[in-house]
């Protein structure tokens, strides 16, 4: 029988300089395509307002001042007023021979720029009660309870208007449930009474008195008139527009003096400007007044009522500056 021989080929040397650079090339690369999960017909219509929604911060910086005293609001900045001009041009509206509310609430509007110190991070939502130098009917029902080891700090708490007012033996009612703190809006108490208070830490939870708030006070009596005859405001974010918040208090009645309302709200733009983050700009965007049931909104110039850290740091400079001369001169 024939034997055919078998001839294997062996290859003992490299292949072609940029084989394999050529192969790498002709390889597919696979592309993962994301999956997207159903969205719902009703969250995709919410979707599209919101991508329509025209933002809620207002800027009129660009547009040009006006030239008469009749002008078209949508071309032209707004008018800012003295803050006594805006409070006589509401009583104007508000005359018995109009609405006929000579004495309705004037209500101050507060913008913010709730951006924090990073970009990513905004201004958490609060809520203050700022003490006021001119009173008046807020129409609210607060009620306070005071903690003191002293017989003198309780009676001064009363006083003032608290609904009720204790010591240890106080602490131990709440303990035994016999007094709900439910019924209480406020909880200030004596720095005195902080140890045994802690017992309650628990069921007062953000109720708790704390010095930063104004709740924990040596003067129980100025504490609780500002609490009971202060204004309380409350700073949102807007839902969807982070960066955006929104102020709206009520700062007296068109009857009182104008002064006295102007007093008011220098009082509540001063607390609202201390709560400003650690970062360069504006923290209040604008401020406007107004008064149900007129729609009217007036704009007020807020830096009036302000000191700046950059005004301070001059003044700072300039009262350095005097001392300095007076040591020369001396």
């Amino acid at each position: 029988f024939l034997i055919e021989p078998s001839f294997i080929q062996s290859r003992n040397y490299a292949a072609r300089k940029g084989t394999r650079e050529r192969k790498q090339k002709k390889k597919v690369k696979k592309v993962e395509v994301e999956k997207v999960a159903f969205i719902p017909h009703n969250q995709r219509k919410k979707d599209r307002l919101l991508a329509a929604r025209a933002t809620l911060k207002y800027d009129d910086s660009w547009k040009s001042a006006p030239v008469d005293n009749v002008y078209h609001t949508k071309y032209y900045r707004s008018k800012i007023y003295p803050f006594e001009e805006a409070v006589q041009c509401h009583r104007e509206t508000h005359h018995p021979d109009m609405y006929n509310v000579p004495n309705a609430s004037l209500f101050a509007r507060i913008e913010l720029y709730m951006q924090g110190e990073k970009k990513t991070r905004f201004v958490d939502d609060f809520n203050q009660v700022v003490a006021i130098p001119h009173k008046f009917d807020h129409g609210e029902e607060r009620a306070i309870i005071a903690f003191s080891k002293t017989a003198e700090a309780q009676k001064e708490a009363l006083d003032a208007g608290a609904q009720l007012a204790g010591g240890v033996d106080l602490i131990k009612q709440v303990q035994n449930g016999a007094i709900s703190l439910q019924n209480f809006h406020f909880v200030v108490a004596h720095p005195d009474i902080l140890p045994e208070l802690l017992a309650l830490r628990g069921v007062m939870k953000r109720k708790f008195p704390n010095p930063k708030n104004g709740t924990l006070d040596v003067d129980l009596a100025t504490v609780t008139e500002r609490f009971i005859n202060g204004i309380h405001y409350y700073a949102k974010k807007d839902e969807h527009e982070k960066d955006f918040g929104l102020v709206e208090t009520v700062i007296g009645t068109l009857d009182m003096e104008p002064t006295h309302l102007e007093e008011n709200f220098a009082a509540l733009v001063k607390d609202l400007y201390a709560m400003r983050p650690k970062r360069e700009g504006h923290f209040i965007s604008r401020c406007l007044l107004r008064s149900p049931p007129s729609p009217e909104q007036l704009t007020v110039d807020y830096n009036l009522y302000i000191e700046d850290e950059k005004d301070k740091k001059e003044k700072k400079v300039e009262d350095e500056d005097e001392e300095e001369g007076e040591r020369v001169a001396l």
